[in-house]
């Protein structure tokens, strides 16, 4: 196997808002927002199509990412609240969690600027399709439990946590690959693949997905691709994905927003026997060698390579409660404190019953962590970061 973990395929830079109840109201009551106006999948052209998206999503607890019409909507809301800039995208922000266990990484990105050149570790190799400096910054908008939105004609409370994303973002929504990543990919060990879910051209999504094929060639024979899926803004583009790659994914992952938008259908995270069928019903329609679900309380992996990726769905788990109790300044000798919290007792009985029912499954709980001050944002991909670290080489020399 390979040394390198190569991650891609496309990074952010992202306006993460702390949200702010009353900010939020006084916006609503300005606009005059109704209850028929809330719809998550309406074009969002200017702020107040950007607000009705985000109640609406919040009226239900969901998580998501939409386009949006231009990114100046994206600055006129940020600019409403304090805002943290920062980096995104699933590779680079499994990257950073990689970083922070010392484990290097090569990233490829479809953009770059100043503020990916001065927020990207050291250790991170860049391998980019980028021909000139750009920023399209992503809204990042991460809402609590328990908020009240007064509109017009009513309010919004919000069941529970969750976040949105909301971009326009020519590069991203372009996917060049980049000529250097065959090069990259011939000593690999890891590849990630994410980030087609903002595409929205028909044939050069074709293009894109037959170029990386051919960089995808360079690979080592034993070198595990894990794909992690997203909110897609065609969703139909996910069955092109899943036709001209699925033979050469290994691991495909999804969190329990993208499980429900496949089955079309809610799904009860708690009722393991509701879990049971969901995961049967998701395994028929992507039928991968390991097909990996990871929710706040349990992870769970079905297939028949399952049993293989056991131990990465450990360091998976123990990685993201770190960072969601410490945030990214996390160190590799907080996980042992990690260790010591308690498993979550839900998520525990739905992954016995997982085990039990269908056979060649595996599964860790989440830990069941009280803190005040939790980090949530990009916690799926510090999970698939922790995930992959499991095949860096000094992990495979320590097991």
């Amino acid at each position: 196997m390979g040394a390198d973990l190569v991650l891609g395929l496309g990074g952010t830079v992202d306006y993460e808002i702390r949200w702010d109840t009353d900010v939020v109201n006084a916006l609503v009551g300005e606009l005059g927002i109704v209850r028929a106006e809330l719809a998550a999948d309406e074009p969002i052209v200017d702020e107040r199509t950007l607000v009705a998206a985000i109640l609406a999503f919040a009226a239900v607890g969901t998580g998501g990412e939409r386009f949006v019409a231009s990114s100046e909507i994206v600055e006129r809301f940020a600019a409403r609240f304090p805002t943290s800039v920062t980096l995104g995208g699933t590779g680079v922000r499994a990257g950073l969690a990689l970083d922070r266990l010392g484990v290097p990484s090569t990233q490829h990105l479809v953009s770059i600027d100043d503020t990916v050149r001065r927020l990207l570790p050291s250790s991170m190799r860049v391998v980019s399709s980028a021909t000139r400096d750009t920023l399209d910054p992503h809204l990042i908008v991460q809402y609590p439990a328990g908020a009240r939105i007064r509109l017009a004609d009513g309010e919004v409370v919000t069941p529970s946590a969750n976040r949105l994303i909301f971009a326009n973002d020519p590069p991203n929504r372009e996917m060049a690959i980049a000529d250097g990543l065959g090069d990259a990919l011939a000593t690999a060990a890891v590849f990630l693949v994410s980030g087609f879910n903002t595409m929205q051209d028909d044939r050069l999504l074709v293009r894109r997905l037959d170029e990386l094929r051919s960089a995808m060639r360079r690979l080592p024979s034993d070198a595990v691709v894990y794909y992690e899926d997203a909110g897609f803004y065609r969703r139909e583009f996910s069955r092109e994905i899943r036709a001209r790659l699925l033979d050469r994914i290994d691991v495909y992952g999804m969190n329990e927003d993208e499980l429900q938008e496949y089955l079309g259908r809610s799904v009860d995270l708690q009722d393991a026997d509701d879990v049971v069928v969901a995961l049967r019903d998701v395994h028929r329609l992507i039928p991968a060698p390991a097909l990996v679900v990871h929710t706040r309380t349990w992870a769970v992996a079905v297939g028949p390579d399952a049993e293989r990726y056991r131990d990465a769905l450990e360091s998976a788990v123990r990685i993201a409660a770190t960072r969601y109790r410490l945030g990214d300044g996390f160190a590799p000798s907080d996980l042992d404190a990690t260790d010591r919290c308690p498993r979550h007792h839900g998520g525990a009985l739905v992954v016995d019953r997982v085990r039990a029912a269908i056979p060649g499954s595996t599964g860790v709980a989440g830990f069941d962590i009280d803190t005040s001050s939790s980090t949530t944002i990009g916690l799926g991909d510090t999970f698939v970061g922790g995930f992959l670290s499991a095949f860096a080489p000094a992990r495979r020399a320590a097991a």
